[in-house]
């Protein structure tokens, strides 16, 4: 089979589209024929070493959410069967498991069955996003009827999910993108306003959409010292979190988080799905979003897998509203 590999830290020039076995799976696990792979920033900064975990050696592959066949069972597996259509979520270390490749052996407790009617790119599209903001803003906040949400790089497909599942639980998003390039894509995605940063003061739009109060939940990717205005534009009481670095500078702890009583809470997607019983609730909430049609992942373009330079290029490049996917065979 070919597998996305990296042999030494960097750019997307440093993947390499390589032969490998596909290898058997042990026990509870399962080989699954890869359809469409949905890229992560994770992925990214995991390529360049700037992720929550580095890779153990090199060369490394990688890769979190994908969808399509299972293809062979290990021992010990039940509840699925040969011929099944899955979504692979993120549940494991990239230093264990991966998915950039045409099949992937992956844990069994990392499937979820898709029904007939969901594609292969919305199964590839849909789990980290909204698994992501759910475990933020349901799980954790309690988000609520006219709650406020501050949504920060709200491009991004975890921002476009949270603008989502805001919106279905009555609260009123606020999504943040740093020029009026992305502002109507945003609007029509749900956002309640946008404030382009590059072009407006951040402090004071806030403050004025929100009667001076802040938001209920600020949900931040960026972190770096922008913390210090976003504490400033947290209700009292209210929750910071902080589930990702794009700034890639230190944060320091915001002094307005004090005197406010802000939560400021770290937060990663595997809290959710590494417990049994809230990764259980959180995939039924995304299941019931699919089935009931207000969950509707964005996909901003797709690549084939030859071209998984240019996709993570592309990725990297931040100009993308949404999901980049990865088509294989």
């Amino acid at each position: 089979m070919r597998v996305v590999r990296f042999h030494e830290l960097g750019g997307p020039e440093v993947l390499r589209l390589e032969e490998a076995e596909p290898g058997l799976p042990g026990s509870g696990e399962v080989r699954v024929r890869i359809a469409v792979i949905g890229l992560n920033r994770a992925e990214a900064n995991f390529r360049l070493g700037r992720y929550i975990e580095q890779a153990k050696e090199l060369p490394s592959s990688l890769g979190y959410e994908a969808a399509g066949v299972v293809e062979e069972l290990g021992d010990g597996v039940t509840g699925f069967a040969v011929g099944d259509r899955v979504s692979i979520l993120p549940t494991f270390s990239m230093n264990d498991y991966t998915v950039y490749a045409e099949q992937a052996v992956v844990p069994a407790a990392a499937l979820v069955k898709l029904d007939e009617e969901v594609d292969f790119e919305t199964g590839a599209a849909v789990w980290m996003a909204y698994l992501t903001a759910y475990g933020a803003l349901v799980d954790i906040a309690g988000l609520g009827k006219g709650d406020t949400v501050l949504i920060p790089a709200a491009s991004s497909s975890v921002g476009l999910a949270a603008i989502q599942i805001a919106n279905q639980l009555g609260a009123v998003p606020i999504a943040t993108t740093r020029t009026a390039a992305k502002k109507a894509a945003l609007e029509q995605a749900g956002a309640a306003a946008v404030v382009a940063t590059d072009e407006q003061d951040l402090v004071t739009e806030v403050l004025r959409l929100t009667d001076g109060k802040g938001a209920t939940v600020v949900f931040d990717p960026v972190a770096g010292p922008g913390i210090n205005e976003l504490a400033l534009l947290t209700a009292r009481g209210g929750t910071l979190f902080v589930y990702g670095s794009l700034s890639g500078q230190p944060t320091p702890f915001p002094r307005a988080a004090v005197g406010r009583g802000i939560a400021l809470r770290g937060y990663v997607v595997f809290e959710i799905t590494a417990h049994p019983v809230r990764h259980a609730k959180g995939v039924e909430f995304v299941l019931a979003g699919l089935r009931d049609g207000w969950l509707k992942p964005a996909v901003d373009r797709t690549f084939p897998l030859e071209r998984i330079v240019e996709a993570h290029a592309h990725l990297d490049a931040n100009r993308h509203v949404g999901k980049v996917l990865v088509t294989v065979g």
